[in-house]
């Protein structure tokens, strides 16, 4: 849920030395929010005509002294900090933009993983598709390779540069000097409450868990692109790509304790993909960011229909992003433990959900015993909206 926040205008001084953010229940409660700790809450009033007041006071020295009287005509909706991981080709570069653009959203941060393309180019890609957006958003990039494995990009659908090979210039930022797994690390701590959003392998968010295994009680939301829990895999007849990738990392997420929902590849097909009439409105749109959206998602509309026979641009990632943005879209859904194949190359990066929950049954309970130890399940989409998903998408490239 979207809380409030309260802004400080310039006559209050030096209250906060940041900007504060208080939750309204907070509020009602006489309480401060832990995102403000140099301000409290201490007094509640009411007027005659029933309008409500919080006077804040602030500590100096061990004294408290008034810091500000703000009435709650002054709260305004307090934007959703989002986290991204991606290794960004063309669909990554789409979700991107819906997240950028929306006017709820602010993006703390942007790692990248090797996947689709390099890791170089993934924060190249990142970076570019930022500026389009007009955001100075921070990108961080990340491992060059997956945990036990060779890497193994995607370019055969992506194209060389992740982008259909268009020749789109080089952006006018760098990425941070800080790295993609410490970043993870630093943000989650600094926004507890945070929504994580995962459009690539995980070797990332593995690697900052294994550092800092306490934050996967501090993300919120764990939004994962990745896995095939009830059909087939589309790199394998068994597994998708982001989980195919490095499934060691995988593996590591799902008995991490995070709130993993899982976005499988099933969810992008179908009416879910893009058809020829969608793909002519969204380029009629006349925008920037519409034009790139289909433009820089022209080879892989090629790659899906020698793959799929169907016709159209599949968008898993942007599913996903609109998902995250957006959990009313999801039209059923369950929790069930889940794990990852890493052994056999047969089945290798596998999803294996426990739909039937017989996990716990005496004949598995060895098996899955860390999963049950840990009594962490993930939420499992089964279907969403369709319409609702493009009507998300279309809002974010007008």
């Amino acid at each position: 849920m979207i809380g409030c926040q309260l802004v400080f205008p310039a006559w209050v001084g030096k209250v906060p030395e940041r900007e504060t953010r208080i939750n309204t229940e907070d509020a009602e409660e006489g309480r401060i929010s832990q995102s403000a700790p140099r301000a409290r809450v201490v007094h509640r009033e009411r007027n005659p005509r029933g309008r409500s007041k919080l006077r804040l006071y602030k500590e100096e020295r061990g004294h408290l002294k008034v810091a500000a009287t703000v009435g709650f005509g002054m709260l305004r909706r307090m934007k959703t900090e989002f986290l991204i991981d991606t290794d960004t080709a063309s669909d990554d570069a789409v979700a991107l933009i819906m997240a950028l653009r929306h006017p709820e959203v602010e993006v703390a941060g942007i790692t990248t993983v090797a996947g689709n393309v390099e890791v170089r180019q993934a924060s190249r890609n990142a970076l570019y598709t930022a500026e389009l957006c007009g955001s100075s958003v921070p990108v961080f990039t990340g491992v060059e390779k997956p945990l036990k494995r060779a890497h193994l990009s995607a370019d055969w659908f992506h194209g060389r540069d992740g982008l259909g090979d268009h020749g789109y210039p080089a952006p006018r930022r760098s990425p941070e000097k800080v790295g993609a797994v410490a970043a993870i690390v630093e943000l989650i701590e600094a926004h507890p409450g945070i929504v994580m959003v995962t459009l690539g392998p995980l070797t990332n968010v593995a690697l900052a868990l294994q550092k800092r295994p306490g934050i996967a009680k501090k993300v919120s939301r764990c939004v994962v692109m990745g896995g095939a829990p009830c059909c087939e895999g589309n790199v394998t007849p068994a597994a998708e790509y982001n989980i195919w990738c490095d499934p060691e990392a995988a593996r590591i997420v799902a008995r991490s304790g995070l709130p993993v929902e899982m976005v499988g590849w099933h969810l992008c097909r179908g009416e879910a993909v893009l058809t020829l009439k969608e793909i002519e409105k969204v380029m009629g749109f006349g925008t920037a960011v519409g034009k790139f959206a289909i433009e820089c998602n022209s080879r892989a509309q090629e790659a899906f229909h020698v793959q799929t026979g169907e016709h159209g641009i599949s968008l898993p990632d942007p599913v996903a992003m609109a998902v995250a943005l957006d959990a009313s879209i999801v039209m059923s859904a369950s929790e069930h433990f889940w794990d990852v194949e890493t052994e056999s190359e047969l089945t290798r990066g596998m999803t294996v959900v426990d739909r039937l929950n017989v996990a716990e049954d005496e004949r598995n309970r060895e098996v899955w015993a860390e999963q049950i130890a840990g009594g962490r399940e993930g939420k499992i989409i089964w279907t969403i909206d369709n319409a609702r998903w493009k009507e998300a998408l279309f809002a974010r490239l007008r």
